[in-house]
């Protein structure tokens, strides 16, 4: 490799100088027992894209645990909060507060028991839906004009079962795989959505 190229690829791994341009959160619960829960698909989503950029989200900070990452040209900061759920707004608006970030630069990745595990939902804005993760963040950033992807972990077998028995449920094998190639393609769609292009991930991967 000549010496234009080792600087190319050093430049390619480099992070851009100064303060993120996006804070890309996901959400879910702090501790092994809530590992690999249906609650916790934004947290597996957020573990699926720092394995593929080869960082590790192990910063606390902001009541979170983070870390900065480079997505084509964006810097980011990748946000787990460790706050549980119900509270996820204080560690997402802390960091939104630091850096001086806009909604308009605020991705959030989370659960969806409306969608099947493996299907995907992206939007622009919208209520909380009865996720009180969302319902945190709207509250303490007084403002639902943000992103989201929404990550299927399937509904209720039946009515009668207690619907926090089942967010905090495991997958099933054949589920996890469906959420494994969702976490994949949330992935990708955060990349093409840091760049501007949330157009284009919603055609590819709602």
């Amino acid at each position: 490799m000549g010496i234009m190229e080792i600087f190319a690829q050093l430049e390619k791994n480099s992070t851009p100088a100064g303060k993120p341009r996006w804070l890309i959160a996901g959400l879910g619960n702090p501790g092994m027992v809530y590992e690999h829960t249906r609650h916790n698909a934004g947290f597996m989503a957020l573990d699926a894209l720092a394995a593929q950029e080869h960082v590790k989200i192990d910063r606390m900070k902001f009541r979170g645990l983070c870390t900065d990452v480079t997505l084509g040209t964006q810097r980011c900061l990748l946000l787990k909060p460790q706050t549980y759920m119900n509270n996820s707004g204080e560690s997402v608006a802390a960091a939104m507060q630091f850096y001086k970030l806009t909604p308009a630069q605020l991705i959030v990745v989370f659960d969806d028991i409306s969608l099947d595990p493996g299907r995907l939902r992206i939007r622009r804005k919208g209520s909380d839906g009865g996720h009180n993760g969302i319902k945190s963040i709207i509250a303490l950033t007084g403002t639902e004009e943000f992103a989201r992807i929404k990550l299927g972990v399937g509904k209720k077998p039946h009515k009668e079962m207690d619907l926090a028995d089942w967010v905090l449920s495991k997958f099933r094998e054949e589920e996890q795989k469906a959420l494994d190639e969702a976490c994949s393609n949330a992935c990708a769609a955060l990349k093409l959505m840091v760049e501007g292009k949330t157009t284009e991930a919603m055609n590819l991967y709602n």
